[in-house]
This record gives C-alpha cells, structure tokens and sequence, in this order.
C-alpha cells in the first residue's frame, strides 16, 4: 500500500478517513461489556458518517450472524464477510481499503481485543489509525482496557467518538453543526 501516507500529527480531515465497523453482530453484541454504550457510540458515529457522507466498511466473521439491524439501518455501507481476526487478511478488505485510497482508519467494533487489535496494530505502520475507544468492546472490560493500552503503545491513535466528530466538524454554526448536535446531546 505504498500510495497511503501515514501522518500522525496533524487534525483529521474527512476525505482523508475511512471508518471501519468490525463485526458488531447479532451473536456476538449479546455477550459483550457495555454494550448499549458502544451501540450508542457506533450509532452517533454512523449518523455522522452519512452527514458527511463518509465511506463506511462493515465486517462480520462468519457464523456469527449479520450486523445488528439498529447499526445496518442508519448506514448501508460495504459489508464484508470473514474468517481471520485482522481484517487485512482478508483479500476483500484489503481491496476496499485500497480502493478508498485514504490514509486514516477509524476502528470501532468488537472485540477489542481480537478483531480489532490485530487490524489495528497490522494497520499501524501503513495507516494511521485511530481506535474509538467509546466505541469498541470485549467480553470483558479487562481485555478491552488491555487492548487499548496494547493499541497506544504501537502507536495508535485513542479517541473517541465526539472527539473524531468535532474534529471533522472544525467550527459550529454551520448547517452540519445543527444537524449533528440533534444526536450528540
């Protein structure tokens, strides 16, 4: 992927961000910690998206039913299947993500510290990456808050969802600002 340039220390800017929801599915989102927050995160991140008209890619493992419905139904982006925990392994993704031709990937999904822990730190050195803390879980609230710190220290970017969406947003009162703050209160 030698067309992605990997800036880390500059604001983010929406033609430059591709946002990746992994495997927030029906089997899974049941067993996870915190679940109704992470939703609600992932929820106000997607409104956001469609807003800005932001590319979205989903990913499901298979065997592990399809996204939740409450998710789907905000945004239909691109909706690949999977079996291997790092999403670049597989051909599919690995095509989208080039395609986009962005240099930045917002993760949030489940499980922290499985799916998007190998995505995050495979993507780090190619991407940058920004991990949505608010917005990704694991069974258990222990190997999530391992996998952040995991994620920080190879040098991935910890945010979260308000954070990543008044970043884009840069100034209020515009037309965009009075439509996202009718789900961020």
């Amino acid at each position: 992927m030698s067309s992605h340039t990997k800036k880390t220390n500059s604001l983010l800017e929406p033609e430059d961000c591709l946002i990746v929801i992994i495997d927030v599915q029906e089997k899974l989102v049941p067993v996870v910690a915190e679940k109704e927050s992470m939703i609600k995160n992932i929820t106000k991140l997607l409104k956001f998206a469609k807003i800005l008209d932001l590319r979205v890619l989903f990913t499901e493992q298979e065997k592990l039913g399809p996204t939740i419905k409450e998710i789907k139904d905000i945004y239909e982006g691109t909706t690949i299947s999977k079996i291997h925990f790092n999403c670049f392994f597989c051909p599919d993704f690995e095509m989208e993500v080039e395609r986009s031709r962005k240099n930045t990937l917002i993760l949030a999904g489940i499980e922290s510290h499985i799916c998007v822990l190998q995505t995050a730190i495979y993507a780090v050195d190619r991407f940058r990456v920004h991990v949505l803390q608010d917005a990704v879980s694991s069974r258990s609230l222990i190997n999530r808050d391992i996998a952040i710190e995991r994620m920080r220290q190879v040098g991935c970017i910890i945010s979260t969802t308000e954070i990543f969406i008044f970043e884009l947003l840069k100034k209020a009162g515009t037309e965009v600002f009075r439509n996202v703050l009718s789900f961020i209160k």
